[in-house]
């Protein structure tokens, strides 16, 4: 009665506790270790649990970096224990300060380094303890907070994380087994693992993340992580013995904590997964799943339980669901030290697929076996799911073994069967059937005439209005439509409609008459494409010269009509100015083509002159200046000409250019001179080189040639035509070098020396 009034003060002391700071988290650090386990942390007594232990630092204040912590407004959990890298009470909000609690003397962990890949653990604190299952599962459930989860780190911070771990394993085993670990992987639970968005740090896990903490929150830390879970199967009767550690990494800054939930650590029968559309694992229709709550031992007792409550009969430790719902099983254990009673719960979910008979009404062939596209039968089948597929097979019992796969619904040939079975699949695995019904119809259909359009184009295709077409058929149902293909296959099968207009050679295409949702009937119809048959018929481009005329012609045996006017209907016109000229050539089925007369001038070029550049020593060239509209070539020969009107590598003489009009409008002519002087003479007397002159210089009469030596002195001076023979004051001169000037009326000086050889 005692301990009972005990336990009724404390409630009520913890209620107007809770009351009074709603706001904060509170933190108590007066329980002793098996108060915390046994009281706070079990909820289940069907556990024996011995050799508890929490190891942590106690400061010089008294503060302890562990405790019993009750909830607050916004936090997940009512209450708990809490282990930290620092004090336990600084873990109380407002989150005002940056905890970095604990001296360097604290040690840390090498379970938990081995556990993370971390070393130079420091501040750790470890709360531990024996336990012997009476069930195959444990489960508790804990939140991560730290003040390294900051808002504003630099780059450097991102990699930094303090770390824990729940280890499990087999009393006297020497491998651990990490239960803090992001779900449905091994890696363990870290900032740096579990970190959302709105920091420079990259995002990890993001939607296990809790939330960055302002002024304001619960608690003095920066950030934490959602509720985890930590759980794990065990052997019923064995001891296990189970650490659950924290401590900072590296140095005793920015402190973490683990807030495990109160009541959580429950043990109880895993029942297997819940079977959910939402993870992938629903069963499907018509499946019995055994649920087996089996718990070793001899005074066992079982109550299955669903939405309605206790489900009358059902205390078997094996309970067959047939039907989704939510189902939980109460295991309940007598034994000598006193009785126990675990709860484990599932949710089952069915995943149902639904097939609708279908009839497919085809039209007879026009020749040949009748096929059908059974996938037309798909909307009707699934009722327009698209997360349905649909196979079909010969018979039902061809669909249940998945046997005579029909390979090609789309083209399937009618074999006097006048069903197919439909075999239906989710995407969960679960199947349906349905009966697809074949009818074939053969209605009469009045055909049309064939459909001539002309070839305007000269490729032999032409387009045809396929709704003119349609316009043409008579005796069809009220409502009827009509559709066209290229093939009585396509046609039967409903694949490649085509579209109007129809652009075609000459070909027989078929027109499908659909009754409703139903084929009528099926019908050739031929297009014919006349074309334009004549030579001569493409765009032409003629050349006028000036002061002539040019006659355009078109091909003959046809009608015309000349740029659009019904006034000119002449094979030929004769025209004297440039421009486009069209002709529209009609023959006798009235197909038409146009062809273009495109007429450009030409002339022939004018001269202006020829810019020589000479006295180069062979490297002489000579370019022709000139106007004019055409497009001309250049020779010096009169047999081979170039493009260019520049010509290169000239020798010293006369040369005369040809220009020619390349549209035949006129050839012109220029005479132009080049010049070079020789580099030696000998005036030795044997009449061959005696002296030197300019080549062609006569052409210039007034040139004026001056001859000096070395040291500048005139020697020899003469006009155009002249020369030296290598005197002065008729004494030979000395063999050697000698220089020149030769300037012309406009100007122009020419400077060199020459050799005198004797």
């Amino acid at each position: 009665m005692q301990v009972q009034i005990s336990r009724l003060f404390t409630a009520v002391l913890l209620l107007f506790s809770t009351t009074i700071f709603a706001q904060y988290i509170q933190v108590t650090e007066n329980y002793t270790d098996d108060q915390l386990v046994r009281d706070k942390l079990f909820n289940s007594s069907c556990a024996q649990v011995s050799n508890i232990s929490i190891n942590g630092y106690t400061f010089s204040d008294g503060a302890k970096s562990y405790g019993y912590f009750q909830g607050a407004s916004g936090f997940p959990f009512n209450d708990g224990i809490i282990i930290t890298t620092g004090k336990a009470r600084s873990a109380v909000g407002p989150n005002t300060s940056i905890l970095s609690e604990g001296p360097s003397s604290w040690v840390g962990d090498q379970d938990l380094e081995q556990a993370i890949g971390e070393s130079n653990t420091i501040n750790a604190t470890v709360l531990e303890f024996d336990f012997v299952p009476i069930s195959n599962k444990m489960s508790f459930d804990y939140v991560f907070a730290s003040e390294q989860y900051l808002t504003n780190p630099s780059p450097n911070q991102c990699n930094y994380s303090d770390g824990f771990a729940f280890l499990l394993k087999e009393s006297g085993a020497t491998q651990y087994q990490n239960l803090a670990v992001v779900p449905g992987t091994n890696t363990p639970v870290k900032v740096t693992t579990v970190r959302g968005p709105g920091t420079i740090c990259p995002q990890a896990n993001a939607q296990y993340f809790g939330g960055f903490n302002d002024q304001e929150s619960a608690t003095n830390y920066n950030g934490q992580t959602k509720t985890l879970r930590a759980e794990a199967t065990v052997t019923p009767g064995v001891t296990y013995h189970i650490k659950l550690v924290i401590a900072d990494q590296g140095n005793q800054y920015y402190d973490s904590a683990i807030f495990l939930k109160g009541g959580s650590f429950n043990i109880e029968t895993d029942l297997g997964p819940d079977r959910l559309i939402a993870t992938g694992n629903p069963l499907c229709p018509g499946t019995n799943y055994p649920l087996d709550a089996t718990v070793t031992g001899t005074n066992v007792t079982y109550q299955w339980f669903d939405a309605n409550g206790a489900i009358t009969g059902a205390t078997n430790p094996i309970y067959d669901v047939t039907a989704a719902g939510t189902y939980r099983v109460e295991t309940t254990i007598t034994s000598p030290g006193g009785t126990c009673t675990s709860s484990s719960q599932i949710v089952i979910e069915y995943a149902g697929v639904t097939a609708n008979n279908a009839t497919l009404i085809q039209c007879a062939a026009p020749s040949g076996p009748t096929k059908f596209n059974l996938t037309q039968a798909n909307n009707t089948i699934t009722g327009g799911s698209n997360n349905l597929s649909v196979a079909f097979y010969p018979t039902l019992a061809n669909a249940q073994a998945q046997s005579n796969l029909i390979t090609n619904p789309d083209d399937y040939t009618y074999a006097n069967l006048n069903t197919v079975t439909a075999r239906v699949e989710n995407q969960f695995g679960c199947v349906a059937y349905a009966t697809v019904t074949l009818q074939i119809v053969n209605n009469t259909i009045t055909p049309v005439g064939p459909q001539s359009e002309c070839d305007n184009d000269g490729d032999s295709k032409a387009d045809f209005d396929l709704n003119a077409i349609t316009a043409q058929f008579t005796g069809l149902p009220a409502g009827a439509q009509v559709q066209y293909f290229a093939t009585a296959n396509d046609a039967l099968l409903v694949i490649n409609p085509l579209n109007s207009p129809y652009n075609s050679f000459s070909t027989t295409i078929y027109a499908r008459v659909i009754n409703g949702s139903d084929c009528y009937g099926i019908a050739p119809v031929a297009l014919v494409v006349n074309n334009f048959n004549g030579a001569n018929i493409q765009d032409e481009t003629k050349i006028i010269c000036p002061n002539t005329t040019v006659t355009l012609n078109a091909p003959a045996g046809f009608t015309y009509e000349w740029n659009n006017d019904p006034t000119i209907t002449t094979q030929s016109i004769t025209v004297n100015q440039t421009g486009t000229y069209t002709v529209k050539i009609t023959n006798a089925d009235g197909c038409f083509v146009t062809k273009t007369f495109t007429v450009v001038a030409s002339a022939p070029a004018v001269i202006t002159s020829v810019t020589v550049n000479d006295f180069a020593s062979g490297q002489n060239s000579a370019t022709v200046n000139y106007q004019g509209i055409g497009d001309y070539e250049f020779s010096l020969d009169g047999v081979i000409f170039q493009d260019s009107p520049t010509f290169t590598n000239l020798d010293s003489g006369e040369y005369t250019v040809t220009v020619k009009d390349k549209k035949e409008c006129g050839i012109v002519h220029k005479t132009f001179f080049v010049l070079d002087y020789p580099r030696f003479f000998t005036p030795n007397g044997d009449g061959y080189n005696d002296v030197w002159r300019i080549p062609y210089l006569n052409r210039y009469p007034t040139a004026q040639v001056a001859i000096f030596d070395r040291y500048g002195k005139l020697l020899h001076f003469f006009k155009g035509g002249g020369y030296w023979n290598g005197q002065y004051n008729r004494r030979d001169l000395p063999s050697t070098d000698y220089w020149f000037t030769i300037t012309f009326d406009n100007g122009r000086v020419v400077k060199g020396h020459f050799s005198m050889l004797r």
